[in-house]
């Protein structure tokens, strides 16, 4: 079964936006390989080597863009509900080891940043998030050790 890519609308524009980038690039890498096949011996010719190792990286770009989109499920943020943490929610939490506190969007692995607070699914932390209500304290396993967390407050 394939796996699921869980992205607002917004996340699957920019997949397709990327794929189309990529798929415009065949043309150019085709024509890098015929300029440099024209050059004679393929066996010494780096520029030949470095024009098809070129192609095989977008070509398996081009095969994870089209996989993301094929297996995307868009997030419709108006179903999305503040009650307890899922995907789309903005959460403030207090790290109750150094009482630090952190607010992160929970979104899918494409568009994750964790620079602009989007944190992935997948991650450790949101994964001791999810499900969890206001006030809730969570644990979280990360590689350095088990950190604990309460949660503040859940938006959108």
């Amino acid at each position: 079964m394939a796996e699921v890519h869980y992205m607002t609308q917004e996340g699957l524009e920019k997949l397709k936006k990327d794929l189309e980038e990529a798929l415009s690039q065949r043309p150019v890498i085709s024509a890098a390989i015929a300029e440099a096949r024209e050059k004679g011996d393929l066996s010494e010719n780096a520029e030949y080597d470095a024009a098809r190792e070129a192609q095989g990286l977008l070509e398996i770009k081009i095969a994870n863009l089209k996989n993301k989109i094929a297996n995307a499920k868009v997030i419709d943020e108006s179903q999305v509900g503040t009650d307890k943490v899922q995907m789309m929610n903005k959460v403030k939490i207090k790290n109750l080891g150094n009482n630090m506190v952190m607010e992160y969007t929970i979104v899918g692995e494409t568009e994750a940043d964790f620079a602009k607070g989007k944190l992935a699914s997948t991650t450790p932390i949101a994964k001791a998030l999810l499900g969890h209500k206001k006030g809730d304290v969570v644990e979280a396993k990360v590689p350095a050790g088990v950190l604990k967390f309460e949660i503040l407050d859940i938006t959108l």
